[in-house]
């Protein structure tokens, strides 16, 4: 999958879009095709060619920003927190928090993505159909050869036709493309068993990717086509994460009983809401070695945390009597419900970026801490019996 480290292209509703050094590769390389192409389609100029070329390959990342913005807009009205949207080496990828927690939420999200681009291709189809003479326009979409055109016939032809191919592709039934997750969603509701529905998906995809690693075989092996290679590559990443798919699953009916009240300490070390800088440093800080402590009220109510940092820039700014609740960081991802089932731990931001998560129950009182070792711990296949 793509790399998480990027470069920040534009901010679209407050969605950060990011794309990985791979992007500029495919950037290169599109324009360098379609600049061919279209000198074949136009005739004229190489510089009218080359113009055309980068507006299309533009247009077809944006595209595909468009079709991520649906997914990432349909999950952010659903409550779901998004990170960002990444595009890489073979399209696009919105980064959610956390994972739909029913089949609709699960439906909503993977078909807004197509739902978009089937609308896309429909304004493509009207706007040619505008401009263009009676079945020009169809020919140049659907053919993209044997026809001297118009620049913008031209680009509008190659538009439509990009976004019905990503249509089309996208909605095949197998893990991850956007059809697998609708797939999913059906199964999920039908079984009511996400983790049956991730199985049975994954495997799909898996199918689907040695079927596209094949005809990329052979496509290379019959004409030594670069295409060829391309198409094997988009295997090899379709196969990893479908595989992923089919481990997640596999995992997922095995702990789906797990809630994070069996696995958390249910004696963390806090720090009381009382506690002034230095005592937080000198006590707890120091002796633990640990970056950040939950702080509690006297009737153990979770207030927040406050991070080692904090602490020692209030100490040396002369102010080790100050309490530790006034320097509260209250925006870290931390609190999860005691009931919440380990799955979704796992989902979950904090566990993995902070290495902890402060359990409570409904008034918010705190109830245990679950660290990554625990979670790693109640993951690891059971030992055989002596």
């Amino acid at each position: 999958m793509p790399t998480r480290t990027n470069l920040q292209l534009a901010r679209i509703f407050g969605i950060r879009i990011g794309v990985s050094a791979s992007w500029f590769i495919v950037l290169f390389f599109l324009i360098y095709w379609l600049s061919e192409y279209f000198h074949n389609v136009l005739g004229g100029s190489q510089t009218t060619a080359y113009a055309v070329a980068v507006a299309g390959a533009l247009g077809y990342f944006a595209s595909l920003i468009l079709h991520e913005l649906g997914h990432a807009l349909a999950a952010r009205r659903l409550g779901i927190p998004i990170a960002g949207i990444d595009l890489w080496f073979f399209g696009g990828l919105s980064q959610m928090r956390r994972e739909p927690q029913s089949a609709g939420e699960e439906f909503k999200v993977a078909a807004a993505g197509p739902a978009v681009t089937l609308a896309l291709f429909g304004i493509c189809l009207a706007a040619g159909t505008a401009v263009a003479s009676s079945g020009r326009f169809t020919d140049v979409a659907l053919t993209r050869q044997g026809f001297i055109t118009t620049p913008a016939l031209a680009l509008i032809g190659w538009l439509g036709f990009i976004n019905a191919m990503l249509f089309v592709f996208n909605i095949i039934p197998a893990f991850p493309l956007d059809g697998g997750r609708i797939a999913r969603a059906a199964i999920w509701w039908r079984t009511g068993d996400r983790n049956r529905a991730t199985l049975a998906t994954g495997r799909s995809g898996q199918a689907f990717a040695l079927a596209v690693g094949l005809l990329g075989l052979w496509s290379f092996a019959s004409g030594g086509s670069s295409l060829g290679l391309l198409t094997m590559m988009l295997a090899f990443f379709l196969y990893q994460a479908a595989g992923a798919a089919v481990l997640q699953g596999a995992l997922g009916r095995r702990i789906q009983h797990i809630t994070v009240a069996d696995i958390m300490d249910r004696e963390p070390v806090t720090i009381p809401s009382q506690a002034t800088m230095l005592d937080a440093h000198e006590q707890f800080f120091l002796r633990y070695r640990w970056p950040w402590f939950a702080v509690i009220d006297p009737t153990r109510h979770f207030l927040g945390v406050v991070r080692q940092q904090r602490v020692e820039t209030e100490i040396a700014a002369g102010r080790p009597a100050l309490p530790v609740v006034e320097v509260l960081d209250e925006d870290m991802l931390v609190r999860i419900r005691e009931e919440t089932p380990l799955e979704t731990l796992l989902g979950s931001e904090g566990i993995g970026r902070l290495g902890a998560m402060v359990a409570v129950d409904n008034d918010g009182v705190l109830k245990g801490v679950v660290t990554l070792a625990q979670v790693r711990q109640a993951l690891s296949p059971p030992r055989p019996a002596a």
